[in-house]
């Protein structure tokens, strides 16, 4: 059986740049994470900059992900809310170079949302995922 999800793409359709437009995912067991910011282990901020923000809720999201028994290439679906939108631009291209150390080249279907305020200070980052893990 393949355990690869199928990226879709309609025909004509430019190829986006660091997501997916479309994921089918195979028949699997659908792991749902709450939003998870940039704190370690026992829910301390090491950082108030947002590229090891981002680093850290990127591993906390592995973390939740292969205790369930899953894989990064498994996530399908991932919504970020970001509190600084000028901080998210200016630091596009050091925030790619850390999701390809902990995500390879894998792109899931993602949202990027600006927001005013993060509820756990002094987040700046927060993201929710789901994951099909296949049987």
């Amino acid at each position: 059986m393949n355990n690869k999800h199928e990226t879709i793409l309609p025909d004509g359709w430019p190829s986006p740049k660091g997501y997916s437009n479309g994921i089918l995912a195979q028949k699997g067991r659908t792991l749902y994470l709450g939003g998870q910011v940039g704190w370690d282990s026992n829910e301390k901020f090491n950082s108030d900059k947002l590229i090891p923000q981002f680093e850290q809720a990127l591993k906390n999201i592995i973390a939740v992900i292969t205790k369930a028994g899953g894989k990064p290439e498994h996530i399908v679906k991932m919504t970020c809310f970001c509190k600084d939108r000028n901080q998210y631009l200016e630091s596009r291209r050091d925030l790619g170079k850390v999701w390809k150390e902990i995500m390879g080249n894998h792109y899931p279907c993602m949202s990027m949302i600006f927001v005013v305020d993060l509820l756990d200070h002094p987040a700046l980052i927060e993201i929710e995922t789901t994951a099909v893990i296949p049987d």
